[in-house]
């Protein structure tokens, strides 16, 4: 079984007592914001105790008591409470022996106003009347502010729930509702079936005034869950979901294993999720899984099907088969994150996930490259160490590093060894090494090998390919380094890396790399090296060898394209590859490209025209650039979709419409202002699919009269995420004194607690050093609206965009004065960002100066 014990995992609480059961009644108060509830847990006491502790926050404890298994009373306990740490301790006036018993507490704890423990969302109903809706969220450590509990993820056990709620209100649990009772006083008791054995942070419930759609999938029940209103706009993700059940059944070997599967929509935002997997009782945020019909795009729809599948993977992955501790969180996201790719691979091939995936390692080597990254697997201490660690790495790099490992493994003979793993650990808790024993069995090769340089190292390899042809036939003579933003004179360390090289011809070579090697290609065409993208890898041709790949772009493959692309800029930005390559690289592709390779191009140019702030002639030449190459394309696209046209065109014209308009290119922004003022009386000027793109564009460019009506649009819209939506476009004005009004509006009640944070981090996008002046100014007031598993993460996403020096000091001093010296990776992360675009600004975009004044025109 796993190499994980009692003895062995990590835990932040006395070894010797772990629960069994919990029955759990409560009763929420949700007009006064606080509950009460009674907790009885089965518990197996090992060895002699005085004590017992658990984890308990923001609870305050009535009274406890212990009996045995069978039913005697020890009498009732003295309790310590930690706020610190956390904890609630048990004192009792005689030794507790070995065996099995019963611990009674009676308890009340708050419902906040943020996504952590038991909280409120607050909305405004179609009819226009107020409401309130409750929900949990309990990942990764905040189940302790709702039960009284051993919350961690190794302590699995069966959970019984009944819950005291309004009449008329529909509850909603993990398990369907076994039966329902009045409770006097226009309340009933709901009592929902017995969950199987799962971690706390798995646990859901939620309580409003909702409306439900099911419908049977082979066995189980699958169902969606809405606001009283919105319940067509789930059609999406409900279809979804019934197509993806019976194909994740079979792919993973072992069916669901729980009666019913339900997808639970909730208004509001959160800064750092937008779905969680609860088992049995998967909860979105509106945006993650409702289709809005004011702003359906195909972007929204691949979102909400990616979404759905990710936290659908989690059933198995994360639910069924749990990481015994957060240091192996990966094994929930980064897989789920695969398996994503390979649910739209299966059901939507023509939105090319394939490009999408680059994209994902692209965003996950965006923070490896910096000193301040960390391995795949790493330890991890405490609560806000476990909540800084759902990032880039566990996700996307984890993502990548699998995807690889597939393609190396062949796809069958890694679904073999996933099947044998979820079958093994079903209901109990893994380390990273059980699964890859699983994997080195089905397919035979050293896949453990690969993995642990991947997962347990940070960094990314950078693989030097010197390309020659003689004799019919070409070398490439490859050699191992890291590629590094910030350290490049670092020792490199070394991996064994899967390579897989191809001519434009069909010729293919393969090796694993480990420091040099060589391959040999029969003919003399340009070879791609990381071809089709699997691999977790930058290349740096010699130059020749990249001049070819300019030459024969239009050849290449969409996959590939957007490999060298991303490649050639961050080698470009990192002083290792002329910046000009990237440029001509752009110049070269063809007008048709695929639509994620343009949308791609167009960003690069976008992230050119941040290092532009004071340099008014630099802003002017690339968007110049941006329109004599960019602008064509939109022109052919138009701004609503055409007969026929690809899915993923809408995706593209969406962005073209943003970026554009972002950098202020006059024809758009005329356009965009013309369609905004003609869709106060005609809604059709404006197609739903671009609606969002068109806004910000507006909102961008907006001066004081048009900042004022999308306000007024904002108080008046009646779609809680549509609502979200316009407040959140109030943030992005590049006018200082618009910027201003908005974070002032953040701090009101008026745009919602949920929504101020987007507010303010999108004037962080425009005005970074504004935005972090004003988040230290009003620091309580901020954090108040922010998820407290999210403080630090919130603080460095506001200052990481800026190019002034005195930032760099601004956050040192923040650090200092408000995070605990182990959980200070985001305020060093955003530090180490700040310093590299005051390297790039300073030493990397003189050579796009001279590119432009060549080429701009």
């Amino acid at each position: 079984m796993s190499g994980a014990t009692s003895d062995t995992v990590t835990t932040q609480l006395p070894r010797g007592i772990e629960p069994t059961h919990y029955d759990v009644t409560f009763e929420p108060d949700a007009a006064n914001l606080t509950f009460k509830g009674k907790a009885t847990i089965a518990i197996t006491v090992q060895a002699d105790t005085r004590t017992i502790t658990l984890q308990a926050a923001d609870l305050a404890i009535a009274k406890a008591t212990l009996a045995t298994a069978a039913g005697k009373s020890l009498g009732e306990a003295t309790v310590t409470l930690d706020k610190d740490a956390q904890t609630a301790t048990f004192a009792f006036a005689k030794p507790v022996s070995p065996g099995a018993y019963a611990l009674a507490i009676d308890y009340t704890g708050k419902i906040n106003t943020q996504a952590y423990g038991l909280f409120a969302l607050d909305y405004q109903a179609a009819d226009g009347t107020k409401k309130r809706a409750l929900y949990t969220q309990f990942e990764n450590s905040d189940a302790r502010r709702f039960i009284p509990s051993w919350d961690e993820p190794f302590y699995k056990a069966t959970f019984s729930l009944k819950a005291i709620v309004p009449e008329g209100e529909m509850a909603i649990g993990n398990l369907p509702v076994a039966s329902t009772a009045p409770a006097g006083q226009g309340k009933s008791l709901v009592t929902f079936g017995q969950s199987p054995k799962m971690s706390t942070y798995l646990l859901f419930f939620a309580v409003g005034d909702f409306e439900r759609e099911a419908r049977k999938v082979g066995d189980t029940e699958v169902s969606v869950v809405t606001k009283r209103g919105d319940l067509k706009q789930a059609d999406f993700a409900f279809d979804a979901s019934s197509k993806l059940l019976p194909w994740m059944n079979g792919y993973f070997g072992t069916k669901y294993p729980l009666p019913r599967l339900e997808h639970i929509a909730a208004p509001g935002r959160s800064q750092f999720f937008s779905a969680m997997e609860n088992w049995g009782a998967i909860f979105y945020f509106e945006n993650a899984m409702l289709l809005d019909p004011k702003t359906a795009s195909n972007a929204s729809r691949e979102r909400i099907f990616t979404v759905v599948a990710h936290e659908m993977a989690h059933q198995w992955f994360g639910d069924l088969v749990t990481m015994s501790w957060w240091d192996d969180l990966w094994l929930n996201e980064g897989f789920a994150s695969w398996f994503e790719s390979r649910a739209t691979e299966t059901f939507h091939p023509e939105w090319q996930p394939e490009l999408t995936a680059v994209e994902s390692r692209e965003r996950a080597m965006g923070q490896d490259a910096f000193v301040t990254t960390h391995p795949i697997i790493h330890h991890v201490a405490t609560v806000e160490e476990a909540s800084q660690a759902f990032d880039g790495i566990t996700y996307s790099k984890g993502e990548a590093v699998i995807r690889m490992l597939e393609g190396y493994s062949g796809a069958d003979a890694w679904r073999d060894g996933v099947r044998a793993y979820i079958a093994r650990y079903a209901h109990s808790n893994t380390v990273t090494d059980d699964l890859w024993r699983e994997i080195d069995k089905s397919t035979g090769k050293p896949i453990s090998q690969i993995a642990h340089d991947f997962t347990q190292q940070p960094g990314i390899p950078l693989i030097k390919a010197n390309v020659s042809c003689s004799s019919g036939a070409t070398t490439l003579t490859l050699e191992q380094g890291e590629f590094s933003r910030d350290n490049p004179s670092k020792t490199p360390l070394s991996w064994h890396v899967p390579v897989h090289a191809a001519d434009l011809s069909g010729g293919k070579a393969d090796t694993l790399l480990q420091g040099r090697g060589s391959l040999r290609i029969a003919g003399c065409g340009p070879v791609v090296v990381n071809a089709g993208q699997n691999g977790y890898y930058r290349v740096l041709y010699n130059p020749a060898a990249f001049k070819g790949l300019v030459g024969a772009i239009g050849k290449v493959a969409p996959v590939d394209q957007l490999g060298l692309l991303n490649d050639a800029t961050a080698l470009g930005f990192n002083g290792q590859q002329p910046m000009s390559d990237f440029l001509d690289l752009i110049k070269a592709l063809p007008s048709d490209a695929a639509p994620a390779v343009t949308e791609r191009s167009a960003r690069i140019v976008a992230e050119l025209a941040d290092y532009a702030e004071g340099n008014p002639s630099r802003r002017a030449a690339l968007a110049k650039f941006a329109s004599v190459r960019l602008v064509p394309v939109l022109d052919r696209l138009g701004y609503a979709p055409k007969p026929n046209e690809p899915a993923t065109a809408g995706n593209l014209r969406a962005t073209l419409i943003d970026t554009l308009g972002e950098l202020g290119e006059p024809k758009v922004v005329a356009e965009v202002r013309r369609r905004y003022a003609a869709s106060k009386n005609d809604p059709s000027a404006i197609d739903p699919s671009v609606r969002v793109a068109v806004l910000r564009a507006v909102a961008a460019n907006a001066d004081a009269a048009t900042w004022d009506a999308l306000h007024e649009q904002a108080k008046a819209e009646r779609s809680a995420q549509f609502k979200t939506t316009l407040y959140s476009l109030l943030g992005m004005a590049r006018d200082p004194a618009l910027s201003d009004r908005a974070l002032a509006l953040a701090l009101t009640d008026e745009p919602g607690v949920t929504t101020s944070p987007v507010i303010i981090t999108e004037v962080a996008s425009v005005h970074p050093d504004k935005a972090f002046d004003f988040v230290m100014a009003n620091y309580d007031a901020v954090m108040s609206r922010v998820d407290s598993s999210g403080a630090t993460r919130f603080v460095g996403k506001i200052a990481q965009g800026s190019l002034d020096p005195a930032m760099i000091g601004k956050l040192k001093a923040y650090a200092q004065a408000k995070v605990a010296a182990g959980s200070r990776r985001p305020t060093d992360e955003a530090v180490a960002r700040i310093e590299g675009r005051i390297k790039v600004r300073d030493t990397r975009m003189g050579e796009v100066d001279q590119w432009l004044a060549k080429n701009a025109r």
